[in-house]
Order: structure tokens, then sequence, then C-alpha cells
């Protein structure tokens, strides 16, 4: 990761093997993008951004996994 915060995004099970990089917007937001993915989020501090970054992967990986989820039909 490649940030000036002190957060540890392989605190979280989904960017356990994320390769993530940290940025601040004009606005001061603080955005946490995942390289491999491609999937970004914000927050209002370092932490926040990386929380949602978390949440946002872990739906990414769910979305685009192999299973259809249609085994009741």
């Amino acid at each position: 990761m490649s940030s000036d915060a002190d957060v540890d995004p392989s605190e979280y099970e989904a960017l356990a093997d994320a390769d993530v990089t940290m940025r601040q917007n004009e606005h001061g937001l603080h955005i946490a993008d995942d390289e491999v993915t491609g999937v970004s989020s914000q927050g209002q501090t370092p932490e926040e951004a990386i929380e949602n970054l978390a949440a946002a992967v872990e739906s990414y990986k769910e979305a685009t996994a192999d299973d259809p989820g249609d085994d009741w039909l």
C-alpha cells in the first residue's frame, strides 16, 4: 500500500491480497483504490476509505463469483 496513513488494508479479509493505493482529492476526501480489481471507495478519513473499500471489494467479489446462486431452480 502506498500512503501516508496508518491504515493496514490486510486487517480486512476482502483486502488481504489487495494492492491498495491512497490519495486525497481536491475536496479533502480520502480515496482508496484496489489496483487488482479496479474498485475504488472514499471516506472522510483514510480509515473510513479503507473500510468502505473493503466492503466494496467484498461486494465486487460476490458479484463476479462463478457461482450463479440459482441452485434452487
